[in-house]
């Protein structure tokens, strides 16, 4: 009973896996037909041992060709399944393995395989392998010789993955191993065994696992890829920051001290991790917009115009016309979008009110003034920490979101000893 409700879950298990390995997007176009051809022929294993097993002995016509005609494939599909699993490893090899060439004995495997499936034929005439006695199945003397062609294919397979394993990750090279091994210990038994499908029950088990560790390594070769990109993406901001914080010698720094002190409220608002990192990002890249100003006037050290101001208010829309063509990260413009928003609607450039701010923007403002004050200017030094302290107070609720000014105050208080300054602090993430 045992076996017959192992062989149902068995066959329901394959069957769900064929139209997974379908869906599935894997790294490898060989890789996705290989496994959807060895849950395909997995359940048809399966399907070829029942009906044989079901129909064994029936004295009917008809049911005895059932039982033969599936007990040929119940042999067939076992080296189809070896030769797809083959063809899995030859992909391995080369688009993870980084071998340059495949190696000679996976070519030999196939012919083993194609010898086998003619082989296996031929004995459906001599009888070789097993014989139907009133359609009763009994093995042959050369029954033995069938496991020759399917523990060869199965070895060197294995001498392959063992020779090649420094090329293999650790789980690939476990998954690769228990997938030759076990059939050929299973085979062993069933030599022994009559009447349990050890072979085939575990040659389907071998196929799930292979199923399953694929779909977690595709997914660890695409969190992988992530990180190099997020890596990319981090570098390259940070060399675009620099080039920024260079066009004005009194600034060197600004962007990041002012996306670390954005950090650290957003982190006091109780903002969660993924947050934080957004607004990080967000936030060095608050200034891109002087990209379009001229350094002259950057730097210029007496007060601007009424002309040269108004260049220099233009910055948040340069800004926000070069981050809002980067579509895979639409927050990434609203740091230099509306850094100078006021909270009382009196700020530049779209002179939006309170929330109508987005939050990071707010949060950014405060860290942006503060940074501001605490810095080193052409026309004075860095402003004393009591000062600035008294400047956010004043600008609660006008200039800026109180919640967020006082959080910045709070930082300035346990900061006894002035650390929060241009000079002074680790330019790291917070």
């Amino acid at each position: 009973m045992m076996q017959e409700y192992l062989r149902f879950m068995s066959i329901g298990i394959c069957s769900i896996l064929t139209i997974f390995s379908i869906l599935t997007t894997f790294n490898s176009t060989r890789k996705k037909f290989s496994l959807f051809s060895m849950s395909l022929i997995g359940t048809g294993l399966l399907l070829a041992d029942k009906l044989a097993r079901f129909f064994n002995g029936s004295p009917d016509i008809i049911n005895g060709y059932i039982t033969k005609i599936s007990k040929f494939f119940v042999y067939c599909f076992f080296l189809l399944i070896i030769s797809a699993f083959n063809q899995y490893l030859k992909d391995l090899f080369i688009s993870e393995g980084k071998l340059t060439t495949i190696p000679k004995r996976l070519f030999h495997t196939d012919l083993i395989c194609f010898a086998g499936i003619v082989t296996l034929i031929t004995s459906q005439f001599t009888g070789l392998y097993y014989t139907f006695e009133n359609n009763v199945y009994h093995r042959s003397e050369g029954y033995i010789i069938s496991y020759f062609f399917p523990l060869c294919a199965l070895i060197f397979q294995l001498t392959a993955i063992i020779q090649y394993r420094k090329n293999l990750k650790r789980i690939q090279l476990v998954m690769l191993l228990l997938f030759t091994i076990m059939p050929i210990i299973a085979g062993s038994l069933q030599f022994i065994i009559h009447g349990v499908s050890l072979t085939s029950l575990c040659i389907v088990a071998m196929i799930v696992l292979l199923y399953c560790f694929s779909i977690f390594d595709t997914n660890r070769s695409l969190m992988e890829k992530q990180e190099k990109i997020q890596l990319m993406v981090s570098q390259t901001t940070l060399a675009l920051v620099e080039a920024i914080d260079a066009k004005d010698k009194y600034t060197k720094g600004h962007s990041k001290r002012v996306a670390n002190y954005s950090v650290m409220i957003a982190k006091k608002a109780g903002l969660s991790e993924e947050e934080c990192e957004e607004i990080y990002l967000v936030a060095l890249l608050h200034d891109v917009g002087k990209i379009g100003i001229p350094d002259t006037l950057i730097n210029k050290e007496g007060k601007l115009t009424d002309e040269e101001m108004e260049i220099m208010r233009s910055h948040p829309k340069v800004g926000r016309d070069i981050l809002s063509q980067i579509n895979i990260a639409p927050n990434l413009c609203v740091g230099a979008s509306f850094h100078h928003e006021r909270f009382d609607g009196k700020g530049y450039p779209f002179g939006l009110r309170g929330e109508e701010i987005p939050l990071m923007a707010r949060i950014i403002a405060v860290a942006d003034s503060y940074d501001a004050m605490a810095s080193t200017r052409s026309y004075r030094d860095v402003l004393p920490q009591n000062v600035i302290r008294e400047e956010l107070e004043k600008g609660c609720g006008t200039q800026f979101d109180s919640e967020f000014a006082k959080i910045m105050i709070k930082l300035i208080d346990e900061d006894p000893n002035y650390n929060l300054k241009q000079g002074k602090r680790k330019n790291s993430k917070a």
